[in-house]
């Protein structure tokens, strides 16, 4: 036991080791903000705190991690880019009728630089070539299309 008050700065430093080595396994960071403690209490031994202060500290740093860093980064891990693939990435685009589209019949629509076959997501709808529509949904080959700014509340 006095070889661990003697070299405290050195228990501390080895804790945090093992500590950091076991968050390589679990990949939760609730070890990683442990170890960030025990690095504040070796801090506080080579600065010549008593013992209660080290763990004081290192208690008080692992909580404040825990509390105020870890959950920023589990937010940031567990976001990302939102990928949009293949025909997909088309909804939300607008697009050019160049064939008339009934509920009844598909028309034609030019949307980044491809045709594709297209309904009126209002079946009730003809949508006259020229005009612009925005894609709401895409199923299969179809796209179903809507008129640009004739969306009313």
């Amino acid at each position: 036991m006095d070889w661990i008050r003697d070299h405290l700065w050195e228990t501390w430093l080895g804790l945090s080791i093992v500590l950091g080595v076991a968050e390589m396994f679990s990949l939760d960071l609730i070890l990683a903000m442990l170890a960030a403690g025990a690095v504040i209490g070796m801090v506080a031994a080579i600065i010549g705190l008593p013992v209660f202060v080290q763990i004081l500290a290192a208690l008080a740093a692992s909580i404040a991690m825990l509390a105020f860093v870890r959950p920023a980064f589990v937010k940031r891990l567990h976001s990302g880019p939102e990928l949009a693939l293949g025909h997909g990435k088309l909804v939300g685009t607008r697009a050019l009728v160049t064939q008339e589209i009934t509920g009844l019949a598909p028309g034609r629509i030019k949307v980044a630089g491809e045709v594709w076959s297209a309904l009126p997501y209002d079946e009730d709808l003809r949508i006259a070539p020229g005009e612009t529509v925005e894609i709401f949904q895409i199923k299969g080959a179809t796209a179903y299309v809507h008129p640009v700014g004739t969306l009313e509340p």
